[in-house]
C-alpha cells in the first residue's frame, strides 16, 4: 500500500474510530447511578479553624495544604483514627467522617448516635456525648458540645450522654424544636438555636392541634392504615408558633412575647416568626415577624432572659409580599452593627444597620442580586458576598468596603463560584463550574489572584456522546429577556426533523438555566437528547434571581404569565427548521407539573404529549405559607384561584397525558391528582396515571430509574 493511500484511508476512517470510542448514556447512568460520571470533587474542602491551612479528605485520609507549597500532607489517617477509636472501645469507621472544626487542633464528628472529639496535638479521640438512636433535628452546641434533639414531639438536650427533657408534652399536636415550623418556608431549616456562649437554647413551639389532619395512607400494613399529617390548606386555620428560651444553668424556660399588642389591626397581626438570630453577647434575640398576608414584616428585638419585647428596629411593606430569608449578620469587629439582606428596592441587596434600627447605608445597589452574604472581616470593615452582578446566570465573589461602600470583584472566571474566605481574611477557596468546566478548585489570595489549582478541571463525560448545548435569550411579548437552554440530539442532522421535549419548572426560588456544568441540565435531559429529542428549557417570569418585579409578576394569578412566557419558547421552537412542530412534548414535576398541565390544557393541540409528577391541580389544596404568599387566600382572591384551577380546563384535553404521584406526598397532597382523574372521568377524557408507593414528593434511589424509564417509554410510544 502506498503512503498516500494509507493517509487517505486514515483520513476516511479516523472520524469513525473517534466516534467508536464514545458511547451514549445508559438510563442508569442518566439517573446518577454511576459516580464516575459526576465531576470530581475535593471532599470536605474547608479551612482549618483559625489557620491559613485548608483541609480535605482524600483516599479516606484528612490532608492539609498551605499557600506556601503545592504538595498536601496527611493530617489524620483513617487507620490511625480507627486505632484511637478501638482504644476508646468504640466501633471503627469505614470512611472518614464529616468533621467540624472547633479550633486549629480539635474537631468533632458524629457516628452511631455519638459525638466524638478528636485532638490532633494530644493524638486522642474520645466519645464525649450521645443520644437516642431515634433522635431527630440534631443540633450540636460548639462550646460545651451539648446536643439538642427531638424525640417524637418533644425536645431534649444531652451532655456527656445524660439526657434532659426540656419539654414533656403528651399532646402529639404540640411539637417542640422541629424544623417543620412554617413548613420550612422563610429560610427556616432548623427548630433550635444555641446562644453564642452555649448557655441558652432558643426553640420553636408549634401548636398544630387546630390544624386539619390530611389522611395519607400507608399500604405496607396488612390492612392499610391512615398516616395523618397536619396540613393547613390555603385559607384554612394554620398552626400557632411561639419561641421558648431554655437556660441550662437554671433549667427554666421563658417564652418570648411575640404576640401582637391588643387592638392590633388583624391585617398586620403577627402570624409567622422567622429568621431567629442571637445577638453576639447572647442577651437578645432578633426575629423577623410577618403577618398572615406576608406583606408586612417587622424586625423585632427581645430580651432573652425575660422574654420581653424590646423594640421594633424597622418595618418592610409591599403590595405583594415580603419574604425574609436571612437574619441579621453582625459585624465581627463591631457588635453594634449588622447587615440585613432585602429586596426592598426591587433587587436583593445588603443594608448596614445599627442595633437601634438606624439605617447607616445601603451597601449594594443595582439591577442585580446578592445571592448570599458570606462573612465580614475581623475588623468589621469589609464584607464578602456572592452575587450575579456580571451575569444573571453566574455567581461571583465580591467584597464591599463598609465605610466607603466601594465594591471589588474577587473572582472573574465565567461560571458559578462557591467560595470560602479564611479566618485571617487573606486566602480564598474557590470551587466553580461552567458550561465548559465540570469542576475546578483554586486557592486565591484576598484580591482573587490564583495561587494554586487544588483540583484541575476534567471532563467526566469525555467518552460519552452528547448533543450540542447552547444558552441564549428570547424576548417575551413585553420585551423581557428570558434565558433558555437547548440541547440538540446526539449525532444531530440539520436536514432531519426532530421531536421536542420541553422540561419546565417555572416556580419561585428556581433557576434551571445557568452557567454551570451542562448548563444546569443534568444527565437525564442529556439522555433524552441522546434518544433523538430536542430538549428545551426556559426560565419564565416568576423564577428567581432576576429581581422582585420579575418574580412577583405572577402574584395572585399563577399559571398565566408563566404559561405566556413558555409559549414564547414554543413559538421559537416551531420556527426552527429541524423541529417537527407536530411532535412537541412537555414534562415537569411539582410546580413544573402544574405548568405542564396548564400549558397542555390552555393550549390544546399545541402539545402532543405531556408527562408530569406531583402537580398542583387546585391551589386551594396547597398549604398556607407558600400558597397564600403567591395567591392570597381563596376567600380574598376567588378569581385567581378559579383561573389557576386546572379542573376548569379538562374539557380541552387532547393528546396523551400521564400524571404521576407519590402516595406519601405531604407537599402536593394526592388529592390534587385524584380530583383531576375524577374530572377526566366526568368529562369523558382519557388520561394515564401512575402512583409510586412509599415515596413522598419525589422518587429517589433505585426507583428513580423506574420513573425515568417510564417517562422515556411514554414519550417514545406517544411522541
Amino acid at each position: 500500500m502506498t503512503r498516500s493511500l494509507q493517509l487517505l484511508m486514515l483520513a476516511v476512517f479516523l472520524p469513525f474510530i473517534g466516534f467508536a470510542q464514545s458511547r451514549l448514556l445508559t438510563i442508569e447512568e442518566a439517573t446518577n447511578m454511576n459516580p464516575k460520571l459526576n465531576p470530581a470533587s475535593l471532599s470536605q474542602l474547608q479551612w482549618r479553624k483559625g489557620t491559613s491551612q485548608f483541609v480535605f479528605v482524600a483516599k479516606n485520609n484528612l490532608v492539609f495544604g498551605t499557600a506556601a507549597k503545592s504538595i498536601q500532607d496527611t493530617l489524620v489517617r483513617l487507620s490511625d483514627l480507627n486505632l484511637l477509636l478501638k482504644l476508646d472501645k468504640q466501633d471503627t469507621l469505614k470512611r472518614f467522617p464529616s468533621v467540624t472544626w472547633l479550633s486549629a487542633d480539635q474537631f468533632y464528628f458524629t457516628s452511631a448516635s455519638k459525638l466524638f472529639l478528636c485532638d490532633i496535638n494530644n493524638n486522642t479521640v474520645k466519645a464525649v456525648n450521645s443520644w437516642t438512636e431515634k433522635a431527630g433535628d440534631l443540633d450540636i452546641e460548639k462550646t460545651g458540645l451539648w446536643a439538642a434533639f427531638t424525640l417524637d414531639n418533644n425536645l431534649y438536650i444531652s451532655e456527656n450522654g445524660r439526657k434532659t427533657a426540656i419539654t414533656s408534652e403528651p399532646n402529639k399536636g404540640i411539637v417542640y424544636g422541629s424544623s417543620r415550623v412554617h413548613r420550612n418556608e422563610f429560610g427556616i431549616s432548623k427548630g433550635t438555636f444555641w446562644s453564642p456562649d452555649g448557655k441558652l437554647l432558643a426553640f420553636y413551639r408549634m401548636d398544630e392541634t387546630m390544624v386539619a389532619e390530611y389522611p395519607l395512607v400507608d399500604m405496607t400494613t396488612r390492612i392499610a392504615t391512615v398516616n395523618p399529617t397536619r396540613y393547613p390548606m390555603a385559607g384554612m386555620t394554620s398552626h400557632k408558633v411561639t419561641v421558648g428560651v431554655y437556660s441550662i444553668s437554671s433549667g427554666r424556660t421563658v417564652y418570648l412575647d411575640t404576640e401582637s399588642p391588643a387592638g392590633t389591626d388583624s391585617a398586620i397581626r403577627t402570624e409567622y416568626l422567622t429568621n431567629i438570630t442571637w445577638s453576639p453577647d447572647a442577651r437578645n434575640i432578633y426575629i423577623a415577624t410577618l403577618n398572615r398576608d406576608q406583606n408586612f414584616m417587622q424586625l423585632n428585638k427581645y430580651d432573652a432572659s425575660s422574654g420581653k419585647f424590646i423594640k421594633t428596629l424597622f418595618e418592610e411593606k409591599n403590595d405583594t409580599y415580603v419574604e425574609p430569608q436571612h437574619g441579621p449578620v453582625f459585624l465581627k469587629g463591631d457588635d453594634r452593627k449588622f447587615i440585613w439582606q432585602s429586596r426592598r428596592d426591587g433587587f436583593e441587596h445588603l443594608y448596614l444597620y445599627d442595633t437601634e434600627g438606624t439605617l447607616i447605608k445601603q451597601l449594594t445597589k443595582g439591577q442585580w442580586e446578592v445571592t448570599s452574604l458570606l462573612k465580614t472581616d475581623k475588623s468589621g470593615s469589609k464584607a464578602w458576598f456572592m452575587c450575579n452582578r456580571d451575569n444573571p446566570l453566574e455567581r461571583q465573589l465580591y467584597s464591599a468596603d463598609l465605610k466607603t461602600g466601594s465594591l471589588s470583584p474577587i473572582t472573574s472566571i465565567p461560571g458559578t463560584h462557591a467560595t470560602q474566605v479564611s479566618d485571617d481574611d487573606q486566602l480564598i477557596l474557590d470551587v466553580y463550574s461552567s458550561k465548559t468546566v465540570a469542576r475546578q478548585a483554586d486557592l486565591l489570595d484576598a484580591k482573587g489572584k490564583q495561587l494554586q489549582t487544588l483540583l484541575a478541571n476534567e471532563n467526566p463525560l469525555k467518552n460519552i456522546q452528547l448533543g450540542e448545548m447552547k444558552i441564549f435569550t428570547l424576548k417575551n411579548e413585553e420585551g423581557t429577556d428570558l434565558y433558555c437552554r437547548l440541547i440538540k440530539p446526539a449525532g444531530f442532522d440539520p436536514l432531519k426533523k426532530y421531536p421536542v421535549i420541553i422540561y419546565v419548572y417555572g416556580g419561585p426560588h428556581s433557576q434551571l438555566v445557568n452557567n454551570t456544568w451542562l448548563g444546569g441540565a443534568g444527565l437525564f435531559l442529556n439522555y433524552l437528547a441522546d434518544q433523538g429529542y430536542v430538549v428545551f428549557t426556559l426560565d419564565n417570569r416568576g423564577t428567581d434571581f432576576r429581581g422582585r418585579d420579575f418574580e412577583q409578576s405572577i402574584f395572585r394569578n399563577l399559571g398565566v404569565r408563566e404559561v405566556s412566557d413558555q409559549m414564547t419558547g414554543v413559538n421559537y421552537l416551531k420556527k426552527l427548521d429541524y423541529v417537527d412542530s407536530t411532535r412537541i412534548g412537555i414534562n415537569g414535576w411539582s410546580y413544573g407539573g402544574f405548568l405542564t398541565v396548564s400549558m397542555f390544557l390552555r393550549h390544546p393541540g399545541t402539545f402532543k404529549v405531556a408527562a408530569c409528577g406531583g402537580p398542583v391541580i387546585d391551589w386551594k389544596y396547597y398549604e398556607v405559607m407558600y400558597g397564600e404568599r403567591y395567591m392570597d387566600t381563596p376567600q380574598s382572591n376567588p378569581d385567581g384561584y378559579k383561573n389557576a384551577c386546572l379542573l376548569n380546563y379538562v374539557k380541552n384535553l387532547t393528546g396523551k397525558l400521564l400524571i404521576i404521584h407519590d402516595d406519601q406526598d405531604g407537599t402536593v397532597v394526592p388529592q390534587n391528582s385524584f380530583t383531576f382523574l375524577k374530572k377526566c372521568v366526568d368529562e369523558g377524557k382519557q388520561v394515564d396515571f401512575f402512583m409510586y408507593p412509599g415515596h413522598e414528593h419525589n422518587v429517589r434511589g433505585k426507583d428513580r430509574v423506574h420513573l425515568n424509564q417510564k417517562l422515556v417509554t411514554y414519550f417514545r410510544d406517544n411522541l
